[in-house]
Formats: C-alpha cells, sequence, structure tokens
C-alpha cells in the first residue's frame, strides 16, 4: 500500500512540474507547487520505465539472436538474422525519453538545497552511464552530449563519437564514486522511493563501480581507452577506493513482478503471448541438461518428461515443433528485473585474470561466478557440480577453450538482462553459437541495430555524417569498441 501512495505522490509531483507553460506562467504559476520535479519522484518512474522496455525488446530480439529461444512464427525472423527497419525505433525512443529523466535527476538534485541530495547526484550519474551504454552499445555513435535538449531547442542533436561517450561514462562513474564515497543520507522520509537500494549510497556505489568493471572490460580491446589500467585499479592497486559487488545481496535488481507499482512487462501479458509462440532452443535446454542445472525446472516446462529444445535459424517453410518453453511463472518473477548482478562481475574478473588485466586465480573468479549465478536463483549447487567435466575449470585447456567456459557461463547469467548476452558475444564471439540452415545476412551475427527511421529523416544533416563516420548503417558495421587496433 505505501508504494502505491508513493507513486501517487510522484504523479501529482511531476504533473505539479508539467502543469505551466511559458504563456501562462505568471498567471497560472502556484507559488505553493514544485516547479520542478523532485528527484525521488523521477527516480522510480525512470528505473521501472528503463528495465520494463528492456524485458519487452529482450523477449522480442535479444532472446532470438542469441538463440535463448526460438519462435514457430515464419513472420518474426530475429533468430535468422533478419531485423526489419521499423524495429530499432522502440528503443532508441524508450532509451532516450528516460535518459532526459535521469539528467533532470541530476539536474533538480544539483539545484536542491536539501539535506542528502548529493546522493541522487551520484544515483543519476549511474544511471545515466548504464542507459547511454546501451545506446551505444546498440547503435555505435550516438546523440549524447547534445541529447535531451529539446526544451532548450535542440531537437537535431549532433551524433557523438562512440570512444568520446565511452570516455564521458568512464568520467560520470568516477564523480559518482567520489559523490557516493561520501556516504550521505538520503531523508528518511524518501528512502523508500528508491525502490533498486532504498537510497543506500554503498550499495549504489558499489553497483557504479561494477558497471563501471563491465563497461571497461567491453572498450579493453582499444589501447586508447586506458581500460586495462584502470581494471587493474579497481581490482587490485586502489580496491578500497571502489567497492564492488562481493555476494548476491549487492546486485543490481529492479524486483519486477505481480505487485504494483513495479510490475513486471509481463505482468498483463496473456499466458499465450509470453510462450505460447516460442520455445527454447537446443542450445540453450541442451548444456543445461548436460550439466544437471538446478535452474532448469525454474525456467523451462517439461515435454514427454524431459526438457528439450528447438532448432535456431531453422529454415524457412520447415516447420517445427515447441517444445519446453518458458514457464509461466517466469512473467511474475523478480529476477527479472536484472540489471547486473553478482555473478556477472565474477565473470568479468574471471576473463580479466585470463586475460592478465589483474592478479587472482581466473579459476577462483569462475567458479565464485558458477556458484553465484545458481543461488542468485534462491537455488543450492548440487554437490560435485563444478567437478562435472563439462564445467570443470581445467588449467590445461587453451586460452579460447577457457573464454568458451567463462562466457558460457556468464551466457546464463545474463538471462533476461536488456541486450548483455548480444553484447558479449559481439565482443568476444562466444558462446559460439550453432549456425542454423535458415540463416540470414550471410550467416552473420549482427554487429549492431540500423539507426530508427525517423531519425534518418528528422536528423538528416547529423545522421550522414555519422553514418558516413562510421562507414556505413546497416547491420554489420562493427561500433568502435568492436573494431581491431
Amino acid at each position: 500500500m505505501k508504494k502505491i501512495v508513493y507513486w501517487s505522490l510522484i504523479a501529482v509531483s511531476i504533473a505539479a512540474s508539467l502543469s505551466c507553460t511559458k504563456n501562462f506562467i505568471e498567471k497560472n504559476t502556484n507559488p505553493n507547487a514544485l516547479q520542478d520535479a523532485s528527484p525521488e519522484a523521477l527516480l522510480a518512474p525512470a528505473l521501472h520505465q528503463v528495465v520494463t522496455r528492456n524485458q519487452n525488446r529482450g523477449i522480442r530480439i535479444g532472446n532470438e539472436l542469441m538463440q535463448v529461444h526460438v519462435t514457430v512464427v515464419e513472420s518474426r525472423e530475429f533468430h535468422r538474422y533478419f531485423i526489419r527497419p521499423s524495429e530499432p525505433d522502440w528503443m532508441w525512443r524508450h532509451w532516450y525519453l528516460q535518459l532526459n529523466n535521469i539528467r533532470d535527476i541530476y539536474t533538480s538534485a544539483n539545484t536542491s538545497q536539501e539535506n542528502g541530495y548529493q546522493t541522487f547526484l551520484g544515483i543519476s550519474l549511474i544511471l545515466d552511464a548504464w542507459v547511454s551504454s546501451m545506446i551505444t552499445d546498440m547503435f555505435g555513435d550516438a546523440p549524447y552530449f547534445e541529447a535531451s535538449k529539446g526544451h532548450e531547442g535542440n531537437v537535431q542533436p549532433h551524433f557523438d563519437r562512440q570512444q568520446d561517450i565511452y570516455a564521458d561514462i568512464f568520467r560520470k562513474l568516477e564523480e559518482a564514486n567520489e559523490l557516493l564515497g561520501a556516504d550521505v543520507e538520503l531523508p528518511e522520509h524518501i528512502k523508500g522511493l528508491d525502490p533498486l537500494y532504498n537510497g543506500a549510497p554503498d550499495a549504489w556505489r558499489r553497483f557504479g563501480n561494477s558497471l563501471y568493471l563491465r563497461l571497461l572490460l567491453r572498450v579493453s580491446g582499444k589501447a586508447a581507452s586506458g581500460a586495462i589500467a584502470k581494471i587493474a585499479e579497481i581490482v587490485d592497486t586502489n580496491s578500497g577506493n571502489y567497492p564492488i559487488f562481493t555476494d548476491n545481496s549487492h546486485s543490481a535488481i529492479l524486483p519486477t513482478g505481480a505487485t504494483q507499482p513495479i510490475t513486471s512487462e509481463f505482468f498483463q501479458w496473456r499466458d499465450l503471448d509470453f510462450n505460447g509462440d516460442k520455445g527454447y532452443s537446443e542450445f540453450f535446454i541442451n548444456n543445461l541438461n548436460e550439466w544437471q542445472d538446478p535452474r532448469l525446472p525454474r525456467w523451462a516446462t517439461q515435454v514427454s518428461g524431459i526438457y528439450a529444445g528447438m532448432p535456431s535459424g531453422y529454415a524457412p517453410g520447415r516447420g517445427v515443433e515447441r517444445m519446453s518453453t518458458l514457464l509461466v511463472s517466469l512473467k511474475q518473477d523478480p529476477l527479472l528485473g536484472n540489471i547486473m548482478n553478482c555473478a556477472e562481475l565474477q565473470f568479468i574478473l574471471a576473463e580479466a585474470a585470463l586475460k592478465g588485466y589483474i592478479t587472482g586465480d581466473p579459476r577462483s573468479y569462475y567458479e565464485a561466478g558458477v556458484v553465484s549465478a545458481i543461488t542468485h536463483w534462491g537455488l543450492e549447487v548440487p554437490e560435485g557440480h563444478l567437478e562435472k567435466n563439462a564445467l570443470k575449470w581445467d588449467d590445461n585447456l587453451n586460452f579460447n577453450e577457457k573464454m568458451e567456459r567463462i562466457h558460457l557461463q556468464k551466457y546464463y547469467t545474463l538471462f533476461f538482462t536488456d541486450f548483455q548476452q548480444w553484447h558479449e558475444h559481439r565482443r568476444t564471439g562466444h558462446p559460439v553459437l550453432p549456425k542454423g540452415e535458415g540463416l540470414m545476412n550471410d550467416g552473420r551475427m549482427p554487429s549492431r541495430l540500423m539507426y530508427p527511421i525517423n531519425v534518418q529523416t528528422l536528423n538528416r544533416a547529423n545522421y550522414l555524417e555519422a553514418v558516413q563516420a562510421m562507414g556505413g548503417d546497416d547491420l554489420n558495421v562493427k561500433v568502435w569498441w568492436n573494431t581491431p587496433d
């Protein structure tokens, strides 16, 4: 009941901030009303909107590209690497809308005299980095420094180079770490309006630095990024100043489910819409079967008493039978609100250790990740699980085989985590996915999404400049961090 009341107050607050237009400021401004939405009024709605939109397009596009599940609908062909030009608009539009709200959190907190609002500055910078990274990772060069300035009259923002966007993302995460390091408590009466960490500065700081490591590793193939040295500083040489996730309680999970107001995107979906036209892929199910993984009963239905998958990338007209599919209970599972969890961080550290970026044993990080990924779902790790042949860390494996071990486990850890499986596969080539006979795009995994059609039309000059800089606007153009030095 408290959350319902809170969100009602949020709606009233936002409405008050939008109620006056420039033509009626003097006559119609209520001197007792807020002129700008307060940070606490914007935080929960922005978080909820980003996560639920990610859920919507994650299940539609990301899961099919990465062979989590396969559709039986012939006209939807993401699993064949065919993406219609109309698809990118959804995420572009919704991400930028919430980026505007997130930046307003910073502006509002920065001008407020309320004690404790310093923490909101750090929170806003972390969320800005998160959403901005998703935009540039999906599209490449994109509006960033001039984004969210429509209220200032700039409706045709310049597209910034991805390397410049990442440099500023890292600057923001540095600033957030310092701001939150002051450990300034939010006012008691608004802590509950933070649905992620209840206003705890240390928790937000751990999330920000863990996100920092995700993004540093993503660009670590580019020497100019300075990412390798920074990873070492965060983990080894200056770890005391950069707290990160150390157990599952630190994970960033918006608990979307069946409880208002933080409901899942799938809460009101019909069961048929959630799982009626799709089934898990053979790749997804076969690995879990081989490992006798305890997550299977949490995720999948059985068919004739077994777990079985469908071929991904099957040829048009072939006709396939839907096999094991998503459990309906996942529609209301709070863990599908995952933003970043502790297990993912362990696999980030495992790769960094394997590559010599940090000290420490990659095996230890890998095994911690396997355990954390299972306990994250409230399950027990089966006895001898880490000694199973397909899971066991073997120092005699070559580098590529060790990367495959790490990223195959990471793939399952990123279950329903926006488009992170796809980004990591583009970066590393892992895990190795089987290729179906019906693949389009010459059998190549798309490297990005094309810019939305309305952007091509309404911001054409800047669009053409960006396309020339990137070398084209198609699915196979690689973004900056995915090109060799």
